[in-house]
């Protein structure tokens, strides 16, 4: 019996006009909904990739105030994941994360390969535009939020070939996030 291969998820917020951050990294505008089921997208993987810049920011981040037990939940449950930071320079510097400094492209298909849950690719941008035009990521999540920034981060920059995509899912959300869930075809 083989195994299935582990899927690579992108789940991101983006506003209406396809940003990812605001033009000073402002990502006050995303709303974070228990109705959204974010904690349940957290129970279905077990690993994060993250690019350094990204890492350094929000890999090993706790809130200083909880809001709530469902935030508390989340941050518990990121935190139980495995980590992995891509760097062409950092080698690692705790023992909280897995570096990798090259052959993207094989270690994630090795990755791909061990048994687990599927994995979420956290980003930032560079990362995000490397795994897809390395053909790597299996599913878009994207989550649309109802707000017109006008200027900031944008979605996908320097994306070398198009990509043709298939709609699995979309869901409706009372606070106005639609979520557009996509496959790539390379599945």
């Amino acid at each position: 019996m083989t195994t299935k291969p582990r899927r690579i998820i992108l789940d991101l917020a983006v506003t209406l006009d396809g940003f990812i951050e605001g033009k000073n990294g402002e990502v006050d505008w995303c709303i974070m909904d228990p109705e959204m089921g974010f904690n349940e997208f957290l129970h279905q993987i077990d690993t994060i990739l993250y690019g350094r810049k990204s890492y350094d920011i929000w890999g090993q981040f706790t809130p200083e105030q909880v809001e709530s037990d469902s935030e508390k939940e989340m941050w518990n449950l990121v935190h139980s994941k495995a980590k992995y930071v891509f760097s062409r320079t950092q080698q690692a510097t705790d023992n909280k994360a897995i570096y990798i400094n090259n052959h993207i492209l094989e270690e994630v298909n090795q990755l791909k390969q061990r048994p687990g849950k599927d994995i979420w690719l956290y980003g930032g941008a560079s990362l995000i535009t490397t795994f897809i035009n390395l053909g790597l990521v299996d599913e878009f999540r994207l989550s649309v939020h109802p707000v017109i920034l006008g200027a900031g981060k944008p979605m996908f920059v320097d994306i070398n070939q198009r990509l043709n995509l298939q709609l699995v899912n979309t869901r409706t959300f009372s606070s106005g996030v639609v979520q557009l869930t996509y496959h790539s075809h390379t599945n």
